[in-house]
């Protein structure tokens, strides 16, 4: 490794130039606010994203709401876990399983309607700080619900209130109404090299 007292103090000054554009950048936006955020994207990891800030929020003991849209025909580790907290998280399972197993729209409709109605809930309740809604985008995607009514209640809601959407597709809406927006990428899944979802990693 090529080190000399040069590149150390090159480092330096890099840093502090770097500090100082990062403290004015951090001085210019003082402002706190619920927030919408967005995961989407074909890439693994979205959900695991939100639950991660589930386990965040958390642990600054802010009361938490979760509702899963499509999935729910299987338990999940995220499931499992955080079902050991209900004193701070209310988890609704409220799908059916994946729209490739279910076959049935009206069916798939109904479970989304009736997940709607408990997020709808948790929307309007001002003690809950962070809310995750799992693959709603899905839900949204295939015209299971009305996507005005959705935007409608997600801007209606407190105005310290965080919420986290997941699921692939989100409709240019949505997006447009978010303040952050993550589009997770595909450059290489276990799932093609004919590896099947596993625990801790899928499920």
């Amino acid at each position: 490794m090529n080190e000399s007292p040069e590149r150390d103090e090159r480092h330096l000054a890099r840093m502090q130039r770097k500090k100082a554009v990062m403290d004015e950048r951090i001085s210019s936006a003082p402002n706190e606010c619920g927030l919408l955020l967005v995961l989407t994207g074909n890439g693994k990891g979205k959900s695991s994203s939100a639950f991660g800030m589930l386990a965040r929020a958390m642990g600054h003991g802010m009361q938490c709401g979760v509702v899963q849209f499509i999935k729910g025909r299987n338990s999940t580790g995220e499931e499992l876990f955080y079902r050991r907290f209900p004193e701070q998280v209310r988890f609704h399972v409220m799908g059916e399983g994946f729209t490739w197993e279910t076959q049935d729209r009206q069916r798939d409709i109904a479970a989304a309607e009736a997940a709607w109605a408990v997020a709808r809930e948790l929307l309007a309740d001002p003690a809950i700080g962070l809310i995750v809604l799992d693959e709603l985008n899905i839900a949204l995607k295939h015209g299971y619900l009305d996507l005005e009514q959705v935007l409608s209640d997600l801007q209606a809601r407190p105005p310290m209130q965080h919420v986290v959407v997941t699921g692939r597709g989100a409709k240019p809406e949505l997006i447009d109404l978010a303040d952050t927006v993550t589009e997770m990428g595909v450059l290489k899944h276990a799932f093609q090299a004919g590896i099947k979802a596993q625990k801790g990693i899928e499920l």
